[in-house]
């Protein structure tokens, strides 16, 4: 089995094919095969393919995921002060609660305007409005703004994560129809057994099917730590 079958199911709208390919890939694997075990939602694979290629970025988003804070940014050492490796130190720092991630993240934004990196500009965007919602959803929503308008000037959809997260901002506010009009869109957009998918389920409150999304995805509760109530899927870590 090949990437090549990887991407052609997932283009096809088949997961459960897409899954099975990926699975069926043998050592040593190809260039890309870590990231594309990451996009499935399989941050184990991931961490162990990334481990083997020497893909650190892809290693420490994949311990993230987990929520092996400590371990990614372990991971992380070594990396340039470019914006992506800032972007994911900021979410460990978020994820330990370190009183540094706000200014973790604003970095990582400035890092990302700077370099013209749309994406990491978007998540960027979307990491502060997690980070500020608990507090001051009005603050979240301008913060979320900004990854709306990279999405406008590039002429590309709004991410589904950025989404998921506005809808939370959204019902905060009480403006309920609209976050679940927003959430559905997150779902729309949002691959299986990612943060976006579970996050925009908490949106909709539909509980059962986020925790089974989160422990299909082998996803840490802190990714919704501050987003959800005690009703919240139970915490599926490393």
């Amino acid at each position: 089995m090949t990437l090549a079958a990887v991407h052609a199911a997932l283009e096809g709208g088949d997961d459960p094919g897409a899954l099975a390919a990926l699975h069926a890939l043998t050592s040593p694997v190809p260039a890309g095969a870590a990231a594309l075990a990451l996009h499935l939602g399989c941050p184990r694979l991931a961490a162990r393919w990334a481990g083997e290629t020497g893909d650190s970025l892809t290693l420490a988003a994949a311990q993230l995921r987990l929520g092996a804070s400590a371990q990614a940014l372990a991971t992380l050492e070594a990396q340039p002060g470019t914006a992506r490796p800032a972007l994911l130190r900021a979410r460990a720092g978020w994820q330990l609660r370190s009183p540094q991630a706000p200014d973790l993240a604003h970095h990582a934004r400035t890092l990302a305007r700077q370099q013209g990196d749309a994406g990491a500009l978007v998540a960027a965007a979307t990491l502060l409005g997690e980070m500020l919602l608990p507090g001051d959803a009005r603050a979240a929503l301008r913060a979320l703004a900004e990854g709306l308008k990279v999405a406008e000037l590039t002429a590309q959809a709004a991410d589904a994560h950025l989404l998921a997260v506005l809808a939370h901002a959204q019902a905060a506010l009480g403006s309920r129809p609209k976050a679940a009009r927003t959430a559905e869109k997150a779902m729309d957009r949002s691959p299986p057994r990612s943060p976006a998918r579970v996050l925009a389920l908490l949106a909709l409150e539909r509980r059962a099917e986020a925790r089974a999304e989160a422990a299909a995805g082998e996803l840490a509760a802190v990714w919704w730590r501050d987003l959800a109530g005690p009703a919240a899927p139970v915490r599926h870590g490393p």
